[in-house]
């Protein structure tokens, strides 16, 4: 979890909100095609081609004009997030291709990162179906579905396992167990945080607070087992709030809006939370277990590439295989750096704890992280073409 997404996800838009924001005006003269939205991002700007475009597959054509990075998100009225494309940089340009049903919409760009971003109410028009498409690809959501519903499930028990050793007293169980209780989580990150609300209960570190905020989830109990060393009275309420929170999200995974663009985003957004949070060391800055959620966020967004592969592969054969290279090439990489004996866990999708054991990322050179940091971008490259491969 980054800063970058909780102030657009947390808070629900007010008709009177939005249009405040006068800065965020619309485009004149777009001619990309009715499917095509031109965004402009700017540091004080926001503008659109088109205000109302038809439902089906559409793609955001993004350039960053401005002077800092910058996010785009199209959100539905309540803040859930329909698509999105962080970390784009100053005189960079993205293009994002998306599922959308007939409805209402925002898009909001974030300059800098930060704050609720400056947007622009958008709407779908047509008769409320989504895009046609190949059955294949509903074959691929139907099993992606199952796949983040088992990995939430899978999830509460060792969440339940970890927090019973919080409320225990007992630090090195509670250490021992955190970084597998995190692991389905990292695997479905995008469709959890889908939802807005339930991300930045979890899956906030202190670097993200926003003034006033109160810090719940993982990363305040990993602070206190880490640097303190210590269980207190407020850390044991935090950890039964922690399965509460994440009760809540197995129960609302059933619901979450599933498309084949939303798989294909929400690989490229994986290897964005590596690039920006797990090479870096920011993530698990106490725990220093960043290359278990490493691990987690690339196996997450190699099964999403796995089930929408065969459309893919017809499509653009030369991207498929593209894919399958960098892939290998980063598994590879972060089995150099596994303590714990590979087992069969990695490829049944599920957590078995001497699978995930990882040298701490503390003890990783300049020269290691570098070259884990070019593996992920040379994944991300082509990932981030994949949407477009399965709607051609």
């Amino acid at each position: 979890m980054r800063a970058v997404r909780l102030s657009v996800v947390t808070a629900v838009a007010t008709a009177a909100a939005l249009t405040s924001v006068t800065a965020c005006t619309q485009k004149s003269g777009g001619d990309s095609g009715d499917h095509v939205i031109d965004v402009i991002a700017k540091d004080d700007s926001c503008e659109v081609s088109k205000k109302e475009f038809p439902a089906g597959h559409v793609e955001l054509a993004i350039e960053n004009k401005g002077s800092k990075v910058t996010e785009v998100y199209v959100l539905f009225p309540d803040d859930r997030i329909v698509a999105e494309r962080e970390n784009i940089g100053p005189g960079t340009k993205q293009r994002v291709t998306a599922e959308v049903k007939a409805g209402d919409y925002v898009i909001a760009c974030k300059p800098g990162m930060k704050g609720k971003g400056i947007r622009q109410d958008v709407r779908a028009t047509g008769g409320g179906s989504a895009a046609r498409r190949n059955p294949k690809l509903d074959q691929a959501v139907a099993a992606y579905r199952q796949y983040v519903q088992e990995q939430a499930d899978q999830t509460l028990p060792l969440v339940e396992t970890f927090v019973k050793a919080v409320k225990a007293g007992d630090v090195e169980a509670a250490k021992k167990a955190y970084a597998p209780s995190r692991l389905g989580w990292e695997r479905t990150e995008p469709v959890a945080e889908s939802f807005g609300d339930i991300d930045p209960k979890v899956d906030l570190r202190e670097a993200d607070l926003e003034p006033g905020q109160k810090w719940t989830g993982w990363h305040r109990l990993e602070k206190a087992l880490w640097k303190s060393g210590k269980i207190g009275a407020e850390e044991k309420t935090l950890a039964d709030q922690l399965v509460t929170d994440l009760k809540d999200w197995q129960q609302r995974v059933g619901t979450a809006e599933i498309t084949p663009t939303s798989m294909a985003n929400g690989a490229k957004e994986l290897l964005d939370e590596v690039a920006t949070g797990k090479v870096t060391g920011e993530e698990e800055f106490f725990s220093h277990t960043d290359l278990v959620d490493f691990k987690g966020n690339v196996e997450g967004a190699e099964k999403a590439y796995e089930l929408l592969e065969p459309v893919a592969r017809k499509n653009d054969p030369a991207l498929a295989e593209e894919l399958d290279k960098q892939f290998a090439a980063l598994d590879a990489l972060l089995d150099k750096y596994r303590t714990g004996k590979k087992g069969e866990a990695d490829q049944a999708g599920k957590t078995d704890q001497a699978s995930y054991e990882f040298v701490s990322y503390d003890k990783v050179g300049e020269d290691e992280r570098k070259e884990l940091s070019d593996a992920v971008n040379a994944l991300a490259e082509p990932l981030s073409k994949l949407a477009a491969a399965v709607v051609k």
